[in-house]
């Protein structure tokens, strides 16, 4: 029996499906041709099955196979679609629109782009972490091109209302981004009932492979253009340079399949474990829930523990569990996370905030071990830190 911890922290990434690993394999080794050979069976072969991928991504989100544009994964693909967008209307308009609790990989190619002279409108959230769309609709400008709002949030797995978002843009002719990076078979997806112009998507948080990724590009009615990041042999269609990765193309097709046939039955179940979790940690007291009770990822759960320091929180959390207190992508930072300040959480909550990412491969009495080590942690930090407090006045 293995000793390692409880991992959960699915949010940060998701360990692959033996079901996607096998599907893989062959790609390394008998079927290893370069899909833009188009000489021989080996080349036939890779670009057969990159087809069939690219097929299964976009009838996941309604989309058609030549609205799929492959990357390395959701950073490269916010980053084609904001820059490229930007650089090929600027023409129109240099104002662009996106939320501050977004990842950063939307937010520092947004930066970027205002150290260029574009104009860039951050929008507040709501202590729940949805956005008000009246201040949405107020933020849109005559020169506004672009809206960037994430569908699912990294760290609170808020769902945005992605519908009434497209609808307000499609309405004003502007282009409507979305990383869904953590909702794609997670949640129902359809580009065009969204009115979604643009959508990020990844691999590894679905129990898929690291390193590859995808950019939905409306090609039919309103067409979106961009101008490309990666320049080279011409390959998506010019919109992205670099000899197609057939092994992991091939993972991520498999890992959306696999997601999409179980996508009912897995929310539900999740759902109950995250409940599960809460209800237990809950009979502490002063534990805050971070983001929207419901409108949320059905295995995300973020805390704001209070009369605790966060560090230690997570030292004594770690010989039995595998968590985080934010994203991954920013956890060399030592700060408050950016999304819990704009709730309005105080950096002392902010600090002491664990985000359990529950997964395909917990059960529930996983749940139960990590709510009895979470629950006696937690009271034992807290008796450290009433024991200083004592001491203090005291003194």
């Amino acid at each position: 029996m293995s000793n390692r911890p409880i991992y959960l922290d699915n949010n940060a990434t998701t360990p692959m499906d033996e079901r996607v690993l096998a599907e893989m394999i062959p790609y390394f080794t008998e079927h290893f041709g370069n899909p833009a050979s188009i000489n021989h069976v080996y080349g036939w072969e890779a670009e057969a099955a990159v087809k069939k991928a690219r097929e299964t991504l976009a009838n996941a989100i309604n989309a058609i196979p030549e609205e799929i544009i492959l990357t390395s994964g959701a950073t490269e693909s916010d980053n084609l679609a904001l820059k490229g967008v930007a650089e090929a209307y600027f023409n129109k308009g240099r104002h662009l629109i996106s939320v501050v609790s977004e990842h950063n990989a939307v937010l520092d190619p947004l930066h970027y782009l205002e150290n260029l002279g574009f104009e860039l409108t951050l929008l507040p959230v709501q202590s729940d972490g949805l956005i008000d769309l009246n201040v949405l609709e107020n933020a849109i400008r005559p020169d506004t091109i672009l809206v960037s709002i994430m569908a699912a949030n990294n760290e609170i797995g808020v769902l945005q209302p992605l519908a009434e978002i497209g609808e307000l843009c499609r309405d004003r002719n502007i282009f409507f981004h979305t990383d869904a990076a953590q909702a794609l078979g997670k949640i129902p997806l359809d580009v065009e009932e969204m009115n979604i112009d643009l959508m990020s998507l990844t691999a590894h948080k679905i129990y898929g492979p690291k390193g590859i990724g995808a950019l939905y590009v409306r090609r039919r009615n309103p067409r979106v253009k961009l101008a490309p990041q990666l320049h080279g042999g011409g390959h998506e269609r010019g919109m992205r340079s670099g000899t197609l990765y057939t092994p992991q193309i091939v993972g991520f097709g498999e890992a959306v399949k696999l997601a999409l046939k179980e996508m009912k039955t897995e929310t539900e179940r999740l759902t109950k474990l995250r409940q599960q979790l809460w209800e237990k940690l809950t009979t502490l007291g002063d534990i805050y829930l971070n983001g929207h009770p419901t409108q949320r990822l059905a295995g995300n759960l973020n805390i704001s523990v209070a009369g605790v320091d966060g560090q230690a929180l997570l030292l004594g959390l770690q010989p039995v569990m595998a968590v985080s207190s934010g994203s991954a992508c920013t956890s060399t930072k030592i700060e408050p996370s950016h999304v819990l300040a704009a709730l309005g959480r105080s950096d002392g909550l902010a600090y002491a905030s664990i985000r359990f990412g529950i997964g395909r491969f917990n059960t529930s009495d996983e749940i139960d071990q990590v709510a009895e080590h979470t629950i006696s942690t937690i009271q034992s930090l807290r008796k450290v830190q009433q024991s200083k407090s004592f001491a203090s006045n005291l003194a």
